[in-house]
């Protein structure tokens, strides 16, 4: 390669339009020759889920960085998984490998060493194998029971030897089949929440229950409780709004706006009305069990600040008032 071209193969745009060619190449086998193969992989790693198997992902060097990825992609989607790593596998790792378990190995040149160590004892296990190789004439595409082809025109780096090109390919290749596990398995975002609890992906996925004031922090009045006592339990309550019930069951809401326009309307004659007077008889509820992405983007197209959470029966479980979702994104 002489000097210009290979200043021209050191560019960050080459270097990135080298891997997304890889992407690209990677994206055509996929919908063509290796489509069954894919589909293979993914039905191995469903069955291991089913007979309460695991995924067991390993790889060496730039692949193990990958591998540990794509084994944190398998769990965070529903199919428990694990890095093995193969250097420390053949001194007694090898421990953690459980009948029904589905190996994925990653190696660009199929003939990783430490990698081909394990293959009699995951034989002998009787473990199915898939694996990620940028050759399928190697040992370890030849002794999978699925070989999925990541190879790459050239890697991304002027020697054309550094792990770029192929280990995009191979982080790619793993996230599809982790999210095409999941999509089979029917994976929704209430069961990813459940993995997600802490942070802000948690507090987008958590559901309005964690949320919501509940108990005597919500807001009560009667339909016969006079405005000033409406006031006053509105104030206490410092939620800008009340509920108005009976025996548990919601009537209706009054809110700082209404109990504004009621006074703009009436002036000083709208403290002698009642909270059955005066409330919004058909407020907007959500359900406990629903996400708090919802209930916010209930709350900013309504332009209104609470929420009453309520059953099926309209019995009052609490209130969601959009300071609790503070950091919360519509999904």
């Amino acid at each position: 390669m002489n000097r210009k071209k290979e200043q021209d193969c050191l560019e960050p745009a080459a270097l990135v339009r080298t891997e997304a060619a890889a992407l690209e190449a990677l994206a055509i086998r996929l919908e063509g020759p290796m489509a069954a193969d894919f589909d293979h992989a993914v039905e191995l790693i469903l069955h291991c889920g089913q007979t309460n198997g695991r995924v067991v992902v390993t790889g060496m060097g730039k692949s193990g960085i990958i591998a540990q990825k794509i084994a944190a992609t398998l769990s965070s989607t529903g199919s428990p998984a694990l890095f093995l790593h193969p250097a420390e596998a053949v001194h007694g790792d090898l421990g953690v490998l459980m009948p029904g378990d589905v190996v994925v190995a990653l190696s660009a040149s199929g003939e990783t060493e430490e990698i081909l160590r394990l293959l009699a004892t995951l034989k002998r296990k009787g473990d199915a194998l898939v694996s990620l190789c940028c050759r399928l004439d190697s040992t370890l595409a030849q002794a999978s029971d699925v070989a999925l082809d990541c190879s790459v025109e050239r890697e991304a780096c002027a020697l054309n030897l550094a792990p770029t090109a192929s280990t995009t390919a191979m982080l790619a290749l793993g996230d599809a089949l982790a999210i095409a596990v999941s999509l089979r398995k029917g994976f929704r975002a209430e069961d990813f929440a459940e993995l997600h609890p802490g942070g802000k992906l948690g507090k987008q996925l958590a559901k309005v229950r964690d949320l919501m004031h509940g108990g005597d922090d919500v807001p009560v009045v009667t339909p016969a409780t006079a405005m000033t006592d409406v006031i006053f339990e509105m104030s206490s309550k410092k939620l800008g709004m009340t509920t108005v019930q009976e025996d548990g069951k919601l009537l209706g809401v009054i809110s700082d706006g209404d109990l504004r326009r009621l006074l703009e309307r009436e002036g000083g004659a709208a403290l002698s009305r009642t909270a059955g007077e005066a409330m919004n008889a058909h407020p907007r509820t959500i359900a406990a069990t629903e996400l708090a992405a919802k209930a916010l983007a209930i709350l900013e197209e309504r332009k209104i600040t609470s929420l009453v959470v309520a059953d099926s029966r309209q019995n009052v479980l609490g209130v969601v008032h959009l300071h609790d979702l503070w950091g919360v994104e519509l999904i």
